[in-house]
């Protein structure tokens, strides 16, 4: 019994030394580089100037760009984000102006998008977990952000401001080379539903576009971005988002579960929680929910439709109340 006990002690040693090799390694390595391989046809894409191109961009802009990149004078010039989740702060976003230097005035069209599908640089580097990357957007939606990037929107003129470089956490650097990796770009084309088609086309909105379960699940280290009905509590919500006063604000179960999510919420309040930050209940919705005033009333009730068919979380999440 005296030689099991230590040769089980052995055993456990030498796997306490090979994890704590492994997070030396890990450590030193940090956020890992890939190869920046985009096939000939993403090389040369060229997005043209398209007026609508541009404006449907700067919609999609609004809700998927401009919180975490808009700097000082609302300019794209990236902000230290006291919002980010402790586990992976601290962070600065980056500057995404038409500078030369600081920004991505030398990025051409084909190296943003595959930057926002796979989240890879034209130098290798990878963006780390939380940078969102965009595998199921719609062709044409990406090549519209990239027009609006591209467009003479004064947010976007070129300013040289930069932050101090990210010096990622631990817990950054492991989900960076174990948990995730850089989602592939996709085979095919991939088109809008048709609006009519009001599930599938709230699906795209919901999942692919605005991707609300990000926020809207459990947490966001437990995430699978091309399969978002895999993420941990699917839109059950209590992921715990802070604002920027670094107070917790856990996100909202928004399944139909009728004692703990929205069941018991008409299509109107879903719209005007939505669009307009208005809780049912009494009072506002608190940031990091804000209003998604650029959505149509269209999408808005589509991903009300495709809510009614995630399954159902019973999951209270308690409701954060401001300081007085």
């Amino acid at each position: 019994m005296n030689r099991f006990f230590k040769i089980l002690g052995y055993a456990l040693g030498v796997l306490l030394l090979f994890a704590l090799a492994a997070a030396a390694y890990i450590n030193s390595k940090g956020i890992p580089t890939y190869k920046f391989a985009p096939p000939a046809a993403v090389l040369t894409l060229k997005v043209p100037p398209d007026s609508t191109m541009i404006a449907r961009g700067a919609k999609l802009a609004t809700l998927l760009c401009t919180e975490c990149h808009k700097g000082e004078g609302g300019k794209m010039t990236g902000r230290f984000m006291p919002d980010m989740p402790k586990d992976l702060a601290p962070a600065y976003s980056l500057n995404i102006t038409h500078d030369s230097v600081h920004g991505i005035g030398t990025w051409t069209d084909g190296e943003l998008y595959y930057f926002l599908r796979t989240g890879i640089r034209k130098d290798g580097s990878w963006s780390p977990p939380f940078m969102p990357k965009f595998p199921l957007m719609a062709d044409e939606d990406v090549k519209s952000v990239i027009a609006w990037l591209r467009s003479d929107d004064p947010v976007l003129f070129a300013d040289s401001h930069e932050f101090p470089p990210n010096e990622w956490n631990f817990l950054v650097k492991l989900l960076s080379n174990i948990a995730f990796t850089p989602p592939p770009l996709p085979e095919e084309t991939i088109s809008i539903p048709d609006r009519t088609n009001k599930i599938a086309f709230g699906k795209y909105v919901a999942d692919a576009l605005c991707g609300c379960y990000a926020c809207h699940s459990a947490d966001f280290t437990k995430q699978d971005a091309l399969n978002p009905e895999k993420s941990l509590g699917f839109y059950g919500g209590g992921n715990p988002l802070l604002n920027y006063e670094g107070e917790l604000v856990p996100s909202s179960n928004i399944t139909m579960d009728k004692e703990t999510g929205i069941g018991g919420w008409t299509q109107q309040q879903f719209l005007e929680a939505t669009k307009y930050g208005k809780n049912p209940k009494g009072g506002p919705l608190y940031f990091p929910m804000f209003p998604h005033t650029t959505l149509t009333d269209t999408e808005v009730n589509a991903v009300w439709a495709y809510l009614q068919t995630v399954p159902p979380i019973r999951n209270q999440v308690q409701r954060y109340k401001p300081k007085d």
